[in-house]
């Protein structure tokens, strides 16, 4: 499965980013900070599943199983060890672990895409299924129980490195969420920007010829597999904060496809597509969730089909290509009229 065309690998559009950062940065005067948060969580959740489909070709059918890993082990970590700091890392460590060995399995033992896709669905379906059954004494890690369907209440939230007394509430929070996918982003574009970046885009377009050039597809696709699944686990880690409880929803197959829906309505190809995919459907989502006529399933896969048949490279680069297509007509057109122009000044000389 691959990601299709590439737009801008590896550069930064300064004057589109310095405005999105004002307007992320200056949102909490106009408006509150809770949805905002959310769909920026969201956000950075789509990032990671783009990085890895988009510019690799590797479609994780259930990327919400490091997203789940990286909440539950946040949650786990923060109530035995009573501050943020540790666990916050543990969140991102783990799920990149888990990942790098399933990675590992998947890749080197030339699994096709099918059969890649099928396994990552089942590593979810199995947390999921796992966390549903854990309710009663007898699950527990350390001191903390895991609490079945009822998830983990009640663990501590973010707070200063050094001083748990200090904690990351409200606008705060909100700010932390920016930087944290602010960081990711840049992160994704020096690794594109690097020769690690360019080889993971031969994999996507010809693996065979990447592999006869003398470079190891599987080790590539491991260590992108594992990068993707440490961004996740961060999405997961901020979304445990946010929410104030983890429950085995975080792995369910709802939240598998709605990141893999944000990413193709956003554009394959792209970094801020995913994002922008995550942030439009994902406030869609919660207006819809405040009526009860319609269903959110039936509509966002409404909104995937018309996108697959009339847009089927997403948002992002279609509006690249019409935005490229205009500039080419501007041109031609005072191309000629210039040439008019000059026909017109010689006939007066004439």
């Amino acid at each position: 499965m691959t990601g299709g065309p590439t737009f801008g690998v590896g550069r930064i559009r300064w004057g589109w980013f310095i405005v999105g950062c004002v307007v992320v940065l200056l949102l909490p005067a106009v408006t509150g900070t809770n949805t905002p948060t959310l769909l920026l969580i969201w956000a950075l959740f789509a990032l990671s599943l783009g990085l890895m489909w988009g510019f690799a070709g590797i479609l994780s059918f259930g990327h919400a199983a490091y997203f789940g890993l990286g909440a539950y082990t946040y949650a786990i970590a923060a109530m035995t060890v009573g501050e943020s700091t540790g666990p916050l890392l543990l969140a991102i460590v783990l799920p990149a672990a888990a990942a790098a060995v399933i990675g590992a399995m998947m890749f080197y033992g030339r699994i096709s895409d099918v059969y890649m896709g099928v396994i990552t669905l089942v590593v979810t379906l199995i947390l999921f299924k796992f966390m549903n059954a854990t309710a009663g004494d007898a699950y527990h890690i350390g001191s903390v129980r895991l609490g079945g369907f009822n998830g983990i209440p009640a663990f501590p939230i973010l707070n200063l490195p050094g001083d748990p007394s200090v904690t990351a509430f409200g606008t705060p929070f909100y700010y932390v969420v920016c930087v944290a996918l602010l960081l990711c982003y840049l992160l994704c574009r020096w690794i594109l920007g690097s020769f690690f970046g360019k080889v993971l885009i031969g994999i996507r377009e010809n693996e065979a010829r990447v592999e006869l050039l003398g470079y190891s597809a599987p080790a590539y696709k491991t260590a992108i597999f594992t990068i993707s699944a440490g961004m996740a686990g961060l999405a997961g880690c901020l979304f445990a904060n946010w929410a104030e409880i983890v429950t085995p929803g975080v792995f369910s197959l709802g939240q598998s496809a709605e990141v893999i829906i944000w990413t193709i309505v956003g554009g394959l190809g792209t970094l801020v597509g995913p994002i922008v995919g995550a942030i439009v459907l994902g406030y869609l989502k919660l207006l819809l969730g405040q009526q009860t006529l319609i269903d959110n399933s039936l509509v966002l896969g409404a909104i995937l089909i018309l996108v697959v048949l009339l847009l089927p490279s997403g948002l992002l680069p279609a509006l690249a290509r019409w935005r490229a297509r205009r500039d080419r007509a501007s041109v031609s057109r005072r191309q000629a009229s210039s040439t008019r122009r000059r026909r017109g000044h010689r006939g007066d000389g004439s």
